[in-house]
């Protein structure tokens, strides 16, 4: 009887430390998962912050689309700034948020880009010639399939009557960086993007704002991710403070 108790013990003990041992370590710091056109911004914030509080920030950027997707499948992240509300209500339809921390962080505009060598000048509106001003190439913008610039961009479009004849001629990049990054490199003639895209790539000039009235407004929103670090709540309260604000200005972004 002794014999079978002191096997039991032991095999209880190795069932307890390999439990301990399967379970996952808290986590530590916080990860980020922000919309691409925050790339500069968040990451100037992160690192401020980082110097103020030493707790660690991760960053992940890519479409909002992309993003909230791999939240819903699972990944680990502790907070979500999108570039639209429809991502973020994606989210919260879903309970992966806790909905009592969102908020909008943000403001953006959309603008029509060349690269930085074109002459071309063309005011935006209803009947804009848009497709007589690409030539032979196509513009570029975000896939509207999945991208909220590529949504905004849309809407704008079809609001001035053009988006039928420029359907068959656009470049859909997977975010509005890879916009970005086909004007810039020549690749194409126009494209359309966020002011505060344009700021960050001198091989590319605005050719003009898209009016305000002629799509949503840009706005960017946050919210904690469900299961967030302990210590998420904290950086999204720096990222609303004059400190964050001033970093936000700066890069062109504006109040929500």
């Amino acid at each position: 009887m002794r014999s079978w108790l002191q096997v039991g013990a032991v095999v209880g003990a190795m069932l307890a430390a390999g439990s301990a041992a399967a379970a996952p370590p808290e986590r530590s710091g916080v990860t980020v998962f922000a919309a691409a056109s925050l790339t500069e911004a968040v990451g100037e914030v992160a690192a401020l912050y980082q110097r103020q509080t030493g707790v660690t920030v991760r960053s992940s950027f890519a479409s909002s689309g992309t993003l909230a997707r791999q939240i819903d499948a699972g990944a680990q992240a502790d907070l979500f700034i999108s570039a639209d509300a429809a991502w973020m209500d994606y989210l919260e339809q879903r309970d992966r948020l806790v909905a009592a921390s969102r908020r909008d962080l943000v403001a953006n505009r959309l603008v029509l880009i060349a690269p930085a060598g074109s002459n071309l000048n063309l005011r935006l509106g209803p009947g804009a010639p848009l497709r007589a001003a690409l030539g032979g190439g196509r513009l570029a913008l975000a896939d509207p399939a999945t991208v909220p610039a590529g949504r905004y961009a849309q809407a704008a479009l079809t609001a001035f009557g053009v988006w039928a004849a420029l359907e068959p001629h656009l470049l859909r990049g997977e975010d509005v960086r890879v916009a970005l990054m086909w004007v810039a490199r020549g690749e194409a003639p126009l494209g359309v993007v966020y002011a505060t895209d344009a700021r960050v790539e001198p091989r590319v000039r605005v050719v003009d704002t898209f009016p305000a009235s002629s799509h949503a407004p840009i706005r960017y929103p946050m919210a904690l991710v469900g299961g967030a670090s302990p210590a998420a709540a904290g950086f999204a309260a720096f990222l609303v403070s004059p400190a964050a604000r001033a970093v936000f200005e700066k890069a062109g972004f504006e109040a929500p």
